[in-house]
């Protein structure tokens, strides 16, 4: 491919992520295929076989499997909300039609979703159900051994003891909003360290040239679309990240997002390249369940602190940080 085959593709791959990114922030609304075309700066005669081509579904597949599976994750984590209340916020139009859509994706109600249990029950039904592997039996290796307020942060944090491992620390607090240049992958990226380098590799030498990379202000980033435990590995999206000044210019496949900020669940690890699941299992099966927090429905997201070659373990020191409210 020539360098003006891939400028050009690089700028359709561009446009297509600004949908997907409307399509997050107002998965709630009426998605029209006028306002998406819009948003991709397409006609509306070909947008739709564009974005079949590019993502590999059709456009209102792809906003219905999104809106099915944050409805199915809102399940799971907020026992407190209504089947009827899910269904409006996700952008259904009522909860007879949220009912037949969500049974024709995971052949079962969502009252019997819901009825499979607590968060790490409901993970093993649909990790049986998917055929996926079983569950790590990590939970049973650790335990809180103290949860306190901060004196002086004014900030709830617990401590957590792994077996093998240094104690770790998970903090409750206030993130700030993040302006964000992107490169984005869609697909299975666990266990794959030579993907991650390969997309940040892509943005920093985009970002270079524009001396956008001015550490340590520059914040590195890897933020988490979608909840792995309920959408299919081929669908899952991951955007490496770094900070920006708010509307930095974008062009080609580099795009500009803004990560939420608010309250978040702040674990502080340091990681080999292997343990990165078991770190976020920790957060979601060990603290989450007794922390009084569920998730919310904002980004999800990995926050690095160092270049792992300087480690003296080549271990990367990284908060992983979970949007949270009460429970």
């Amino acid at each position: 491919m020539d360098d003006q085959s891939r400028y050009h593709r690089d700028e359709y791959i561009a446009r297509i992520n600004r949908v997907i990114d409307y399509i997050e922030k107002h998965i709630d609304t009426e998605l029209t295929l006028k306002k998406l075309s819009d948003v991709a700066n397409f006609s509306s005669f070909h947008f739709h076989r564009i974005f079949r081509a590019l993502v590999g579904e059709t456009l209102n597949a792809y906003i219905r499997r999104v809106r099915i599976e944050r409805a199915a994750s809102q399940l799971i984590h907020n026992p407190g909300k209504t089947i009827t209340e899910i269904a409006l916020d996700c952008g259904f139009s009522g909860s007879a039609s949220f009912a037949r859509a969500f049974r024709e994706y995971y052949g079962m109600s969502a009252s019997e979703w819901r009825l499979i249990g607590n968060l790490e029950n409901s993970k093993n039904g649909i990790q049986d159900r998917k055929n996926r592997k079983t569950k790590s039996k990590l939970g049973n290796d650790m335990k809180i051994t103290s949860g306190y307020g901060g004196v002086y942060s004014h900030t709830n944090t617990w401590r957590i003891k792994m077996q093998n491992r240094k104690d770790v620390t998970i903090e409750v607090k206030n993130m700030p909003e993040f302006h964000v240049a992107y490169v984005r992958h869609i697909g299975p990226y666990a266990g794959n360290p030579e993907l991650f380098e390969g997309l940040f590799a892509k943005l920093m030498a985009w970002a270079g040239p524009r001396d956008l990379l001015q550490f340590p202000e520059t914040r590195v980033i890897c933020a988490y679309h979608d909840d792995p435990e309920i959408t299919e590995e081929e669908k899952l999206r991951t955007s490496a990240c770094i900070t920006v000044p708010k509307d930095t210019p974008v062009d080609g496949e580099v795009g500009y997002m803004t990560i939420p900020g608010g309250k978040f669940a702040v674990g502080r690890f340091e990681l080999a390249q292997d343990e990165y699941e078991d770190a976020w299992k920790l957060v979601f099966g060990a603290w989450l369940p007794e922390s009084g927090y569920q998730p919310d429905d904002r980004l999800f997201y990995e926050l690095y602190h160092n270049d792992p070659k300087d480690h003296p373990e080549n271990k990367c020191v990284v908060d992983i940080c979970v949007p949270i409210r009460p429970l």
